[in-house]
Order: structure tokens, then sequence, then C-alpha cells
């Protein structure tokens, strides 16, 4: 870490001894020469001259990030005025994410872990620059090698490889971080504990598709349930690991940045046909049973909910065990199984349940409350109901994988128009995969994109077109826009609420492929026609998102389309602009962009 002089672009030399006698006039030349001669030489040979080319461009950023000079940056970019490149940030940015930056959030509240949350800056509080890729960084590794090894240069962090090797976690190996598949519960590996838990639950046969893997690590136990036809989403904090969640998406496996804290996940209602935590050490029965609440309300009616570690038959945690089968008990939970130290119950299908008095003083939550509302919504202490929910969700009357997937779902169907809303989005999404893949040549079925986003996801569609292809995709629902994640869920993919006027909870560079379909809507008012932020930044965002040499699809109006062209420029992508499929309908335009591959000159560092 640099000094706070040097920060500022001073630096503290030792004052020379004095010399006895007196200086005459050709000493003092002789002297003022040699000293311009030695500092030439430190600023172009030696480490100095890039620390303070550094320290001057850290103060350009800072500079850029006043509001005045910044407003007036976006309009000259979105104008196409502004003919540089966006200055790229500093070097010890290049795994920044904005929302949860660990040296402004430390000195929030650490109640319930409030600090870990969410916590984004203003736009005008943050420096409009581009994160760079890391010294070293090459075009991570294709899936599914991926699932087994990547670049060590990508993230070079052996924190998690140096204090869980031996629990088989992953192990430096050359240029490689090499994943064995263990976990800290299952040190044999993932596909062994998998196996076990097949005695207790449908595994196989397409009864269980979407999993929730809390507190995952490096995520192996998603990763190899893909096998199965399971689709996981694993989540943690930025936490003392460093970049657990970061390995996991560089290995090609659905993960996400968050924490269990004070609000609730950013899911609806019933979502996951299985719930996972693996010493993941979250106190369930904490706060009046709140996070058990909370897990609950995400668990799909007739889901499983697997606990492996602590409290779980643990050494000195008898009363948090007891506590945890209580809570369980008192929510109607039947219990599956205890093998060692995992446990398994399955959650009731309907609502017959909280009749009885408990010790939590576990009511149902009020008619009145929208389960299924999650974006920025604090936690309840009371149980959600699935008959608060239109349409029945459990296992067991929603259809088996992959009959899920093409099936109106029961929550489409209740909506306005649900089934021809739902039937013509399929077909709409078929006929643009097909343009994409054949007219576009986007990469879609390649080894080259793994990772993909869909920023403004409505049913999922565009995700159920491509379920053939080597993918997983992050299915975005604006929570500005009608809560359609549900749907989603239901047929079987996975996907998050979000704000686009927020940074994404996720590292830069874990991305091949980002698709939105009206972008502008993305950063609207609701039924207005002012922008709520900047496109300009939401740009930048994506940016620190993908991949270097990942791609780019952006869909809207020709005029917005010239928009995004401009600074698609200025965050150096390489696009090109197309017509809209012949069969589709409306005024649209589409855009297909490269990120390029671009590092930092040596004054950067």
């Amino acid at each position: 870490m640099r000094s706070k002089d040097q920060k500022m672009g001073h630096l503290n030399l030792p004052a020379s001894k004095r010399s006895p006698r007196q200086w005459k006039l050709l000493d003092l030349v002789s002297a003022a020469f040699f000293g311009l001669v030695l500092l030439f030489f430190l600023l172009v040979f030696t480490r100095l001259g890039d620390s303070l080319a550094a320290s001057g461009r850290q103060a350009l950023l800072q500079s850029k990030s006043d509001p005045r000079q910044r407003h007036r940056l976006v309009e000259l970019i979105e104008a196409g005025q502004h003919l540089q490149p966006i200055e790229a940030c500093p070097a010890d940015a290049v795994d920044h994410m904005p929302c949860e930056d660990p040296r402004r959030n430390s000195q929030l509240n650490r109640e319930m872990n409030f600090y870990r949350e969410r916590h984004c800056p203003l736009p005008d509080d943050t420096p409009l620059c581009l994160i760079p890729p890391p010294n070293g960084y090459k075009i991570p590794v294709p899936w599914p090698e991926s699932l087994h090894k990547i670049w060590h240069s990508n993230m070079p962090y052996n924190k998690i490889a140096d204090r869980k090797g031996h629990q088989g976690w992953m192990k430096e190996e050359g240029d490689y971080f090499v994943f064995p598949g263990g976990g800290t519960m299952f040190p044999d590996g993932a596909v062994q504990y998998i196996e076990k838990l097949g005695q207790y639950i449908p595994i196989n046969g397409g009864v269980l598709r979407t999993a929730l893997d809390m507190g995952c690590g490096v995520a192996s136990w998603g990763g190899y349930l893909l096998k199965q036809g399971i689709l996981t989403l694993s989540f943690a904090p930025r936490d003392s690991h460093k970049a657990q969640i970061q390995f996991a998406l560089e290995r090609g496996i659905p993960a996400f940045v968050a924490m269990l804290g004070t609000r609730r996940l950013p899911f609806p209602a019933f979502s996951f046909d299985l719930v996972h935590c693996s010493r993941c050490l979250i106190p369930f029965t904490a706060y009046n049973a709140t996070y058990f609440l909370e897990v609950d309300r995400v668990l799909r009616p007739g889901g499983y909910l697997v606990i492996s570690g602590p409290p779980v038959q643990w050494a000195k945690q008898d009363k948090e065990w007891a506590d945890l089968q209580a809570v369980a008990r008192a929510s109607c939970y039947e219990l599956i199984a205890v093998d060692g130290n995992t446990v398994i119950w399955k959650k009731p299908s309907g609502d017959s349940c909280l009749s009885n008095q408990n010790e939590f003083g576990l009511q149902l939550c009020d008619k009145s409350d929208d389960p299924s509302f999650a974006w920025y919504f604090q936690l309840k202490k009371c149980v959600s109901s699935p008959s608060s929910v239109k349409g029945d969700t459990a296992l067991g009357v929603i259809p088996k994988w992959p009959e899920r997937l093409t099936k109106a779902p029961l929550r489409a169907i209740v909506m306005k128009n649900g089934i021809d809303l739902f039937e013509a989005d399929s077909r709409r999404w078929t006929r643009r995969v097909a343009y994409y893949k054949n007219i576009l040549n986007v990469k879609l079925g390649t080894s080259a994109i793994r990772n993909v986003m869909d920023m403004n996801a409505f049913f999922g569609g565009f995700a159920a077109a491509i379920i053939s292809d080597p993918v997983w995709v992050m299915n975005v629902v604006p929570a500005q826009k009608p809560i359609t994640l549900d749907v989603i869920y239901d047929r079987g993919l996975i996907g998050v609420y979000h704000d686009w006027c927020e940074p994404f909870s996720t590292y830069p560079r874990t991305y091949n492929l980002i698709h939105v379909a009206g972008i502008e809507s993305l950063i609207k008012s609701p039924g207005s026609s002012n922008n709520r932020c900047s496109l300009v930044d939401l740009i930048v965002e994506m940016d620190r998102m993908l991949r270097p040499e990942g791609m780019v699809v952006v869909r809207d109006s020709p005029e917005v389309i010239e928009k995004v062209a401009r600074i698609a420029y200025a965050v150096r992508w390489i696009a090109t602009v197309h017509e809209k499929e012949p069969e589709s309908q409306g005024r649209e335009n589409i855009l297909v962009a490269t990120k390029s591959l671009w590092r930092l000159s040596s004054a950067s560092h």
C-alpha cells in the first residue's frame, strides 16, 4: 500500500548531509547537472517513475468524480464528442465491486451483518473509469475444462488454496488453480457427497431442478450437480476467504455475491426445489428464527432443506442443534434423515401448519404481504404461506424437468393473457436466437460462451431458447418492472431481481455474453420519459462485468442503438449495428459488440 505522501505525488527523501565548506558557482552547476541526470534515470528506469505517474493518474480519476466535471464528461460521451476512450481505473481496482467495497462498508453497523450487504455509492461519488484486467490476465479456460482448472494469473489469490487445500477445495499447480471437487464437509469430493444425499432425496429423474447453495465456497457442489440436471445458484458474501465467488464464476458455475443479513434475498417466494448449506455458519435460529424463515420463504413447498456442519450433531452446539430441530418441527418440516453432521428436511406442501403454539412465536405473514417482493425488502419474522401466491407451486404439482421449461407455469397463467404472452414470448425468442447464431455470428453454442446474463429477462424466453447450448444464464428481472422472476424459476431457470441504476453484485470479468432487450427502459422511471440514471454509467457497468473478448447484444430503437454505439466506442468495444430479424415487428436495431483485451501501461501499475 502506498503511503499518503505517495498517493499525493510527494516523496519524503532523507536530507543530504551538509558539507562544511562553501559552495562555488561551478560546484552548484555541476551538482544541478548530475541531479537532473539522476532524476532522469530514476523516472525512466525505476519504479519511481511508474509510481509518480500512477499517482498523477489517480488524481486525474479523482477529479473526474467531481459531479460537474463528471456530468460534462457523460454528456460528451453520449453525444459522441469525447474522442478518447474512457480512462482506465487504477491497477488496484482490478477486482472492484462498487456495492461491496470493504473499505467503505466496514464503517457501517455490524448488527445482523448489515455492513456485509449491498451498499452502493451514488454515481457522482464514483470515478468514471474502466476496470482493467490484472497483470498477466489470460482468456479463461473454456467449459467444461474450467470446472477442474483455471488460470492462476486471472485471480492470483492463494488464501483459499493455502487454508483449504487439505479439504480438497483447490490447490495451485503450475500456471493453474485446480479444483479436486472437495469442500469442508465433503473433503473426499462433491460427487461422493451428492451420492450420499441421493439416498434420501430424488437427485435424479427431474423432480429437482433449481437449487440454492448458501455460503458456497468455490461452488463445487453446484458444479457437480449440473450433471444431474440440477441448476444451482451459489452465493456467498465478499469475505476473508477472498474471491470465493470469483473463483466459482471463473470456473463457469452460476454464482453471485450476497449476504443473508437484514434484507430478503433477491428471489421471489418458493423458487428453489432444494436449499443447501454446507458449513455456511448461518445462525438459522437467531433473531426469533428470522434466517430460517427466509430460507423457508424461498424454498418451494415440498422442497428439501439440507444442512451439513454446525450445529448438526456438533460438539458444544447442543442448544443450537436443539433449537434448529425445534423451529423445523414448528414449521411442520418432515425430518428425512440425520446422517452424521448432515440433516435433511422436507418442507410441507400446504398451509396446514402453525396452528399450534411454538417457542419461537412463529406466525403466518399478513395477507397483505407479498412474499415475492424482495428488492431491498427487510426480513420479516413470519412464515410466508404458499396460498399467498396465485397458482400451486409445490413439487409434485409442477412438471418435472425438462417438461417444466416449455409448459406455461401456473404463476404465468394467472396473469392477464398469461398463456398467450408466454407462448408468444417463447416463439419470439426461438426465432431471435436463430438469427443471432446464423446471421449475426453470435458465438452461442461454442466454447467461447459459458456465463451469460440477460439484463431484462421477462419470462426467461432468451435463456430457454439457448437451453441446449453449454451455457447457464443469469436472468435479471429489473426491480421496477412486473415481477416475473417467479415464472422464470417455475420454468427451471434461475435469476435475481436488480435495479440497473446500481452496480450488480458480481466481480469484474465474470460474463462471456451480456444480452439486453430494451436497454433504455432499464434506466427510465416507470410511466415516465425521464431517466433515473445515465446510460453511460450502465454501459460502463456492463463493461465491468464482461470478460475480455466477451460479447454484448443490445436490442432497442434505432435512436437508442445509435447512442449505445457511441458509448461502445468510449468503452473500447468493437461494435456493429444490424437490422432486426425480418419476421420481427416494430422499430428495432441490434448492436453486437466485442470487448477488446486491453492492458494497463507499465506507468499505470
